[in-house]
């Protein structure tokens, strides 16, 4: 799963990028610090796999990973080639989800781009700009299908789709708003568009306020309001705080974000709130060699979920044998579950579920 963290310059981009990767992305006072989008690798936290790693004395731990790119700031005009321009909007388009930082905090030390702080206007300047590029885009798709549909009626459901994703963009609505057929959501798979993307919009705030239990200011409930109607996720996170998080150790975390009142660290909600508007889930294999989680979406059918691992398991698939997480834990071992009658023998049309610990049984 790859993320791209946008927003407009100075919001806490980069600030936020060095805390999730513990990287150290350039972060500066000005606009455009972050020029190339840089690229970060993060483990997905699943305590699971340490209690099962322990219990089968695996020699390697291998957690599901979120790749995050920081992407370079955005200004008015990007869709015209301003600023970053079009290098920005291509960035975009590699990534499968959009976490968008807004700032939501007062501080006349750091220059925002126009000049005040006004999260609904960040949010309309990136929005618009997202909007322009895939008007462009699907302008390009709609003549080409009129054209073909002029030969073969079947593309006339391309013409119609088209049509109904421009009318929606000019009314400045995303595509992930329409509410679309099962043809048209075969024929979106091979269609790129920024707007069909989720967004996650990241509101920003000050440290003073995080730490005082001021989350939910003027500013984030404009924001919250305005992701109510959009089909889009809000996470409150503090960029320093997280930072400063990073650079502690396991349990210095845990009291760290005990005193503040918090379980998980803003990282944490960010994968946690990504795994859920993507609809992802994992699955776990476990055994001396090594205990690993894999990530499949919500849905997805035993020898799919085994392919995963390697085609040839999908291909020569015969059989999953899979008992829950919890069931696994309270019986001690593998063995014992299996002498409690708990773990269960699931063909071709089991659908996985999240927990699932699983050996699966192939020829090829």
């Amino acid at each position: 799963m790859k993320l791209g963290i946008v927003g407009l310059p100075n919001v806490g981009k980069s600030t936020i990028f060095n805390a999730i990767t513990n990287a150290k992305a350039q972060s500066a006072n000005y606009p455009f610090c972050t020029i190339d989008p840089n690229v970060g690798v993060v483990c997905v936290p699943d305590k699971r796999l340490d209690v099962l790693g322990e219990m089968n004395q695996s020699k390697k731990i291998v957690p599901a990973v979120i790749e995050f790119v920081d992407i370079a700031g955005l200004v008015k005009g990007a869709s015209r080639g301003e600023g970053l321009g079009n290098k920005f909007l291509g960035n975009i388009r590699e990534v499968d989800a959009i976490v968008h930082v807004v700032r939501c905090f007062e501080d006349s030390n750091i220059i925002h781009v126009d000049g005040s702080v006004d999260p609904i206007r960040d949010i309309d300047t990136i929005n618009l700009e997202l909007i322009f590029s895939d008007l462009e885009l699907v302008d390009k798709l709609l003549d080409r299908a009129v054209k073909l549909a002029k030969g073969d009626k079947k593309h006339l459901l391309d013409v119609n789709l088209y049509q109904k994703i421009k009318a929606t963009l000019e009314a400045e609505r995303f595509a992930n708003t329409i509410e679309y057929t099962d043809e048209e959501q075969e024929i979106m798979k091979s269609v790129s568009l920024l707007t069909n993307k989720p967004v996650i919009y990241a509101a920003n705030v000050c440290e003073e306020d995080f730490k005082n239990g001021e989350i939910d200011n003027q500013y984030i409930q404009a924001v919250r309001e305005r992701a109510a109607g959009e089909n889009a996720e809000v996470l409150v996170i503090c960029a320093r705080l997280e930072e400063e998080i990073s650079e502690l150790s396991d349990e210095e975390k845990e009291l760290f974000l005990a005193d503040l009142g918090f379980e998980h660290s803003g990282l944490d909600r960010m994968i946690s709130t990504c795994y859920s508007l993507l609809g992802l889930i994992s699955y776990i294999t476990s055994g001396e060699m090594e205990t690993k989680a894999w990530t499949i979406t919500k849905g997805t059918k035993a020898p799919q979920a085994a392919g995963k691992i390697h085609t040839d398991f999908e291909r020569g698939f015969i059989r999953a044998e899979i008992v829950s997480y919890d069931d696994l834990v309270a019986c001690g071992s593998m063995v014992n579950a299996r002498e409690k009658g708990l773990v269960r023998s699931e063909g071709k049309e089991y659908v996985m579920k999240d927990g699932d610990v699983t050996l699966f049984r192939f020829n090829v």
